[in-house]
């Protein structure tokens, strides 16, 4: 079994003991959190390696850094090959700053995206201003619905029943 199964299949078991899964949870953020302050001190360092490698760097137990590179993948420069990563694949931690920053966003994780390593990274305005446009990015905007006596959008100067919003 790839390893990226085995740690959905630990990490989102709908029959687990609820307890534990927030423990579970509780722990691998500490962990996840210890890597990002790691890997934001010098963001433009390429961290390479394999899968194992990497988790005796960051000194992770195998499954903790295999959902580490579940939760990063979408904000690599190249994405890994998760789906079927074993202990031996070589897997690259070369991150896109903008999209990481987005994403954590997107995620609600304000315990990383308030990293005090991003102050390096962006100043506060351009933090400001990515995390706008990540939630802005979500939101839905409505077109203003046209009403049969209201003018034409086309521009005729007629009302939208008697031009463009006649049944033909």
């Amino acid at each position: 079994m790839a390893l990226l199964e085995q740690w959905r299949n630990l990490a989102y078991n709908e029959k687990a003991n609820k307890g534990d899964l927030q423990r579970l949870w509780q722990e691998y953020f500490k962990k996840e959190t210890s890597v990002y302050e790691q890997l934001l001190e010098n963001p433009d360092e390429v961290v390479e390696g394999t899968v194992q490698e990497l988790a005796d760097k960051y000194q992770l137990d195998l499954m903790s850094m295999t959902g580490f590179l579940d939760g990063i993948n979408d904000s690599l420069v190249t994405p890994n090959p998760i789906e079927e990563m074993e202990e031996n694949t070589h897997v690259s931690l070369a991150f896109d700053k903008e999209i990481l920053y987005k994403n954590m966003v997107d995620a609600k994780a304000d315990w990383l995206y308030e990293l005090p390593q991003w102050e390096k990274i962006f100043d506060e305005d351009k933090r400001k201003e990515l995390y706008l446009e990540q939630k802005k990015s979500g939101t839905v905007i409505k077109e203003a619905k046209i009403y049969p006596n209201d003018p034409c959008p086309c521009g005729s100067g007629r009302k939208y029943k008697k031009c463009c919003g006649r049944e033909k």
